[in-house]
């Protein structure tokens, strides 16, 4: 194996991980770096942050994942540089050498010039998002609960939701559905179907990537679930009490005590590396601008492909940051490559769009299959459908398809867990310290 084709992936999401399993049976060496030991299911990622699953649930550990694969070696490292002429990737704590490269490293959270705002409203990219933005969502009926002060306790019983993408739509009835059906009746001093979710966006509609009478229907189905979508605004500002908005010539502010950010995202800062290294051209969101083939200008030994790559349709249109997407790019990566090794030209990428499916909460969906526009239990069925075949690993699918059924008969929620350093974050306002000494002296 010491003289195979050495093809060396940087990342082990859907397309790193897509790109290794397809070359199974070619006669190269894979290395599969990545600086976590698990593939995660990122599309449920807010079912965990609503308490709907659990982390091992939407995560399987990639040597397991790749364990029957002799051809493949698994490496825990973080990729920090690169070094063209020698082809050689620089880990934090080493070197590798390739003679093919990939570069999967994904995307982050991007709050457009604002990074201070992540410690107010986070993200939603890793596990260790989810929990936390679990515990800020349990804390806050948690704080509700004790506080006696009403406009404190209505802060914390409003939610904010920045971004209305499928991710900020699936957060919002997820959230519509803890609040109405979940926790109804387990406390005593607040009702949570109370509680107010905002679903703000600069743009005209919800889901706006998507047909507009989609939209209108999710509109509605968040409606149903008690979410005010409010489309038009502009966020000018985010801290621990609160959003700022603007609407037209006119600011507004919202007291709110949790607020999640689901507006944007940006490539990888490997990124940056390449456009350093090899010269690679970058588009706005420091995706990098690929050829045909997925690979870089002037450097056909390396490939970027998912949401590093800035890839583009038959139409000439961006390729979307979807998993389909990147694991279409990685079996015809993998295929190029073996290609190329028989002496053969690969042709251009094409994307196949099988469709897009966003969920809205219990029995509601949309989905889009080109002309065909479809909203309601059958969207949400096939979304079920669809979802539990993309997860990896029988007994994950196993999992999520019982823990599905159990939510649905029964309305709960069982990963309901408040984990984190600081069990009780929360102080009680100034004026409901007040009321609570005059009620203990008097």
């Amino acid at each position: 194996m010491g003289t195979a084709h050495r093809v060396v992936i940087v990342g082990g999401g859907f397309g790193g991980l897509e790109a290794a399993k397809a070359l199974r049976r070619a006669p190269v060496h894979v290395t599969l770096i990545d600086r976590r030991n698990f593939h995660l299911f990122q599309p449920l990622l807010y079912q965990v942050a609503t308490g709907g699953l659990s982390p091992g649930e939407i995560a399987s550990p990639l040597r397991w994942v790749l364990r029957k694969q002799k051809n493949t070696q698994v490496i825990l490292a973080e990729m920090i540089d690169l070094d063209t002429p020698a082809r050689r990737v620089i880990l934090s704590d080493g070197q590798i050498g390739y003679d093919t490269l990939i570069l999967a490293a994904g995307s982050e959270h991007h709050y457009f010039g604002h990074d201070h705002w992540g410690a107010f409203a986070p993200g939603l990219k890793t596990i260790e998002d989810a929990t936390e933005i679990r515990r800020r969502i349990l804390m806050a009926f948690e704080a509700a609960e004790r506080e006696p002060d009403p406009e404190a306790c209505r802060a914390w019983l409003t939610f904010v939701i920045v971004g209305a993408g499928p991710t900020g739509v699936e957060l919002a009835g997820a959230l519509g559905e803890i609040a109405n059906d979940t926790l109804r009746g387990h406390f005593r001093a607040i009702h949570p179907q109370e509680a107010r979710i905002l679903l703000l966006d600069h743009d005209s509609r919800v889901l706006p990537s998507y047909p507009p009478d989609l939209s209108r229907k999710a509109e509605r189905d968040l409606i149903r679930l008690g979410v005010r979508a409010r489309t038009g605004v502009l966020v000018t500002e985010i801290d621990a009490q609160g959003v700022t908005l603007r609407a037209g010539h006119e600011t507004e502010r919202i007291a709110a005590r949790t607020t999640i950010w689901a507006a944007g995202v940006r490539a990888s800062g490997l990124g940056a590396v390449l456009a350093e290294r090899a010269g690679a051209p970058l588009d706005r969101s420091g995706r990098v601008v690929v050829e045909a083939g997925l690979t870089l200008p002037g450097r056909p030994e390396i490939f970027v492909i998912g949401d590093l790559a800035r890839g583009r349709d038959q139409e000439g249109q961006p390729l979307p940051g979807l998993a389909p997407v990147a694991i279409q790019q990685a079996r015809y990566v993998a295929n190029a490559i073996q290609a190329r090794l028989r002496g053969s030209m690969p042709p251009p990428f094409r994307y196949l769009d099988k469709g897009s499916l966003a969920t809205i909460g219990r029995a509601a969906a949309v989905a889009q299959f080109g002309s065909l526009h479809l909203g309601g239990f059958l969207a949400w069925v096939i979304w079920l459908f669809v979802h539990l075949m993309y997860i990896v690993g029988f007994e994950n699918r196993l999992l999520v398809f019982i823990q599905w059924a159990f939510s649905y008969f029964t309305f709960n929620r069982r990963a309901r867990l408040i984990t984190g350093p600081s069990p009780l974050p929360f102080k009680h306002s100034p004026q409901a310290r007040d009321r609570i000494a005059t009620t203990r002296h008097g």
